[in-house]
């Protein structure tokens, strides 16, 4: 596998360039900009982030402990008020609501840190600094013969600099 970088200018170029890439088959694709653009995100496809589930796990989690918590500790230790049920949920339902928040937000947090960490395992070769400056990068993973065909469209693209980087 080669990688080939195109270096542009402008974020509507970068769209045209994963554009055409995806329509000629390379689905293997990467873009680095200096600001964040769905427009980006749409043309390289990859989806939703799976950080969301990890936010339900952890509300789901958090709600479930709140009312559990609550209940089991009014049925453990009973004070009768007015006759009125030890296990009162509109009572316990800020403790819920608190627990659900906290929870969501830690797993969040955790998520963020696994599907960063996962994401950044290998080295980034065809990274440039300028990449976060001015610059827009689209990296494309493909097999050797495939080369000249990538480096075809990002010139066409628009790319002012095509080059292959060594993965």
């Amino acid at each position: 596998m080669a990688e080939v970088l195109g270096v542009l200018s402008k974020p509507d170029a970068l769209v045209r360039a994963l554009e055409q890439l995806k329509a000629a088959g390379f689905d293997d694709l990467d873009a680095y900009s200096p600001v964040p653009s769905h427009e980006i995100e749409e043309a390289i496809g990859r989806g939703p982030s799976w950080v969301r589930l990890w936010t339900l796990v952890g509300g789901l989690t958090g709600v479930t402990l709140g009312y559990l918590f609550t209940i089991w500790t009014a049925y453990d230790w009973p004070i009768m008020i007015g006759g009125k049920p030890f296990a009162s949920i509109p009572a316990y339902t800020v403790i819920a609501f608190e627990l659900t928040i906290l929870f969501g937000g830690l797993l969040t947090l955790l998520g963020m840190i696994v599907h960063g960490m996962v994401a950044t395992v290998g080295p980034h070769t065809a990274y440039r600094p300028s990449f976060s400056v001015d610059e827009f990068g689209c990296v494309v993973r493909c097999h050797v013969d495939q080369i000249p065909r990538a480096q075809e469209i990002l010139r066409r693209a628009g790319c002012t600099e095509v080059r292959v980087v060594e993965a």
